[in-house]
């Protein structure tokens, strides 16, 4: 079972592209530098249609960090590299206005077969 930590950025940027740019470019090699991160994903708005009415959340980005455990995660909050990540998003990023919320969850994968 690994844990993913989740952070979404409710809201908008004034650039969304240049937002997102960063985010790859520049902040995810920062969040590389976690230790016992596994995997980074991005998750960007694209069009659904969706014949249910459904209400969308408003999203700007979904990031979703991996790590192996509870306690590599733990270790990855408390570290050097998490203290850099906040700087790059506070100093860096494209102004972006909204909710930016974190989340830490366990996650078990269940196969169809």
């Amino acid at each position: 079972m690994t844990i993913s930590y989740f952070v979404f950025y409710q809201g908008k940027s004034e650039d969304q592209e240049r937002f997102l740019e960063h985010y790859k470019n520049v902040h995810v090699p920062i969040l590389y530098r976690f230790p016992g991160i596994k995997r980074v994903s991005m998750h960007s708005p694209t069009e659904g249609i969706d014949p249910e009415n459904t209400q969308t959340g408003g999203f700007a980005l979904l990031a979703q960090l991996v790590f192996e455990d509870q306690k590599s995660l733990n270790e990855a909050l408390q570290s050097e590299e998490r203290i850099l990540a906040r700087q790059d998003m506070l100093e860096n990023f494209p102004h972006f206005t909204g909710n930016i919320m974190h989340q830490a969850m366990q996650t078990d994968r269940i196969n169809n077969e």
